[in-house]
């Protein structure tokens, strides 16, 4: 069968976007900027405080009238409150024609300092969290033939990177099953995309800070803090072009391509660090 996906025009008036993490950073950004060209926007989050200040916030923003927001209190780690939060936002608001699972947790630190509880809970909701929840969408947008499906990964997602032992298996698992999606959803309609955001301020990233070992602090010391309404604008103008892999700045378009040619020569750069703040530590 053709591939429908490729046929799609994004036009965002009317239709319904499904946002997890959609209460604070990258995924209330992306809320935001989708509400203002005229979408109905569902948002899950854990906190309730936290998405009824988001709500408010994305109701500012809407085109115009018509335009609902809809919040769902939800941990994506938990199945049955993923596939009860969206299988609601489809019952209130009609199959979704764009799901962007942003919801996403860090907890950097020392491999042999952090509990198993950590590795757990961070693939459980980093990647459980978006599996379950594109389960629990995809019936709907399998029925009416067209959607767009958005992971969110992470330069973590692409090189190992010191101190993020429970972080990078996740990230790197999302990219599988993005890869994985892309080839079997094609033929339904469904275009899907992964993005690799670099270090964004947003709350996520001042709580990981408290945990971050000094050594992951140098290494990522250089890179450019991006705001999440750039990063929003640089992921939606990625699905409007229909594109796979949407990587923000020239260094993640760089590592996207060439992370694997590039880790022979990133990772004695890391070491360096690494051998210099372990000598500062002892």
């Amino acid at each position: 069968m053709a591939s429908r996906a490729t046929d799609q025009k994004t036009n965002r008036e009317a239709q319904h976007a499904i946002i997890t993490g959609g209460s604070s950073g990258i995924g209330l950004a992306i809320a935001r900027q989708l509400a203002s060209q005229g979408a109905h926007i569902s948002i899950l989050a854990r906190g309730e405080d936290k998405l009824q200040r988001a709500k408010r916030d994305i109701e500012t923003t809407t085109k115009n009238d018509t335009q609902r927001v809809l919040m769902l209190p939800a941990d994506v780690s938990d199945r049955t409150q993923a596939e009860t939060a969206i299988k609601t936002a489809i019952a209130q608001l009609g199959p979704p024609h764009l799901l962007v699972t942003s919801a996403g947790i860090a907890h950097p630190g020392h491999f042999e300092a952090m509990g198993a509880d950590i590795f757990e809970r961070t693939m459980a909701v980093n990647y459980f969290g978006t599996l379950y929840c594109i389960r629990a969408a995809l019936p709907a947008m399998a029925q009416q033939g067209k959607g767009q499906i958005c992971m969110m990964s992470s330069g973590a997602g692409l090189i190992g990177i010191y101190g993020y032992s429970a972080y990078c298996p996740s990230k790197f698992a999302v990219r599988g099953l993005a890869e994985t999606l892309r080839a079997e959803l094609k033929p339904m309609g469904i275009g899907v995309a992964i993005a690799y955001p670099p270090d964004t301020d947003t709350p996520q990233l001042t709580a990981e800070n408290k945990t971050k070992p000094a050594a992951t602090k140098q290494i990522t010391a250089a890179a450019k803090l991006w705001q999440p309404e750039d990063i929003a604008r640089v992921i939606l103008s990625g699905l409007e072009r229909q594109a796979f892999e949407i990587s923000p700045g020239t260094e993640m378009r760089l590592l996207t391509r060439l992370h694997s040619l590039a880790a022979p020569l990133i990772n004695p750069y890391f070491d360096r660090i690494v051998a210099r703040q372990w000598v500062d530590e002892q």
